[in-house]
């Protein structure tokens, strides 16, 4: 894959020198974007299932988090654009919560602990910047992002140029992304002592608790070297107008990663090997294992009909391949319904299936001689419904102010998500957008 690499490098490298052969002549442009614009974002996420990979396929998969960003626009000319994309985000997950469940009271896969990873804060920056030319039918853009978390950090640029054509009915895209990821490797509580081959029975976590079922405790640790992960994309893209009511699209997208792929803390059991228990909390067998590469390809298309000034259709399906063996297909549909010149309705609907990744293993089927293995759920074949529905006001003249800024819109989203496991999840987000007047 080291051709998808240099194309991406490339196109990160060439795009800051696209669209300056400009004539010199100056002539009267409108801007891309007349003044700043400031978005607002919040949601709230919660989910639940009994499917949590931190404990090997079983156990409580509870989980709430709150996020807020802010996005800035600022035109700087006519033609260039600065956005700064910032976001944080704080969770509490009772999954994460028995990386460590002997910290007090009875240890329990379907219990939260008081592990001081039952929660974080997330926090993330991007920043972009985009260029139009003088005709208004090249844009290029490029940008810079950073993510961080207790066990992680990231750091990403990306570069874009897009081409529109035929009296700009015709779109053509490119685009290219590079990420650079770290972890911090924290691993189950039980298989640190492990560290190196050593015995860890004489650890204090075992001398200090009974061990029942099998008590001649014996894992296999999985002691990463490599605690970094690199992410090369590329995409290709065409949109195209088919009729004054019909707009139609197409992407296709390439996804290299190398490095650490798996999760050091999520635990594996097998079926060849007798259980062993603290409380009612059985101990690892291992931790994950996967391969270091993973190669992705997705292919899609959107299909948005505008059929009378009340009600418009938008239409996406995708497929998705790996050389994991995961393969999926989504397809949704949204139905935009302008109830007045200021509101409108967003039902929508969305429906999800894949196959399981060659290396999944449910709870107890994984086997000591295998040589890698997961029981993390989100690898598995399942299909999944989600229906959401959203009201948007908008005012394009912005009569409400708050200083010298005017509101243009404000959103409200619900979304139910379900699996046909036990994984549930609901999620409100809301939106406000203000303009500089």
């Amino acid at each position: 894959m080291h051709s998808l690499k240099q194309i991406i490098f490339l196109c990160l490298f060439i795009t800051p020198f696209i669209g300056y052969s400009q004539d010199s002549t100056q002539v009267y442009k409108k801007r891309v974007l007349e003044t700043a614009e400031v978005d607002i974002l919040s949601s709230y996420y919660s989910q639940d299932g009994d499917n949590a990979a931190v404990s090997g396929g079983i156990g409580t998969e509870a989980l709430t988090d709150l996020t807020t960003t802010f996005i800035i626009s600022i035109p700087l000319n006519e033609d260039d654009i600065l956005t700064i994309d910032a976001g944080i985000s704080a969770y509490t997950s009772a999954s994460s919560s028995n990386i460590d469940p002997f910290d007090g009271g009875t240890a329990d896969a379907f219990q939260a602990s008081s592990g001081a990873s039952k929660s974080d804060v997330w926090t993330n920056f991007n920043g972009s910047y985009s260029h139009s030319s003088d005709d208004r039918n090249s844009i290029w853009s490029t940008s810079i992002s950073f993510a961080n978390e207790y066990d992680y950090f990231s750091v990403g640029a990306g570069g874009a140029y897009t081409k529109l054509f035929n009296e700009q009915n015709t779109e053509l895209s490119i685009k290219g992304n590079v990420y650079f990821d770290s972890w911090t490797t924290i691993y189950p509580i039980e298989l640190r002592p492990f560290s190196a081959g050593e015995n860890g029975l004489t650890n204090n976590l075992f001398t200090n608790n009974t061990i029942s079922g099998n008590t001649n405790y014996n894992p296999v640790f999985n002691e990463y070297d490599a605690k970094g992960r690199n992410s090369y994309s590329m995409g290709l893209g065409i949109s195209q107008i088919l009729h004054k009511n019909v707009q139609g699209s197409m992407a296709l997208d390439f996804i290299q990663q190398q490095g650490l792929l798996s999760t050091p803390f999520q635990r594996v059991y097998f079926s060849d090997v007798a259980d062993s228990f603290i409380d009612n909390f059985q101990l690892a067998d291992a931790n994950e294992r996967l391969p270091d590469n993973r190669f992705k390809v997705a292919i899609g298309g959107r299909l948005n009909w505008y059929l009378n000034e009340r009600l418009s259709l938008r239409t996406f399906y995708r497929y998705y391949f790996d050389d994991w063996g995961i393969a999926s297909h989504t397809a949704s549909i949204e139905v935009p319904i302008k109830i007045t010149s200021n509101f409108t309705l967003y039902p929508s609907y969305r429906f999800y299936n894949q196959t399981a990744a060659d290396y999944f293993n449910p709870y107890e089927t994984a086997l000591s001689t295998d040589e890698f293995y997961t029981s993390d759920y989100d690898l598995s074949e399942f299909s999944a419904n989600q229906f959401g529905f959203g009201i948007s006001y908008t005012d394009i003249f912005t009569k409400v102010h708050i200083e010298k800024w005017g509101l243009k819109s404000i959103d409200l989203k619900f979304y139910r998500y379900d699996r046909n496991t036990t994984f549930r999840s609901n999620m409100i987000s809301a939106g406000v957008k203000f303009v500089r007047n």
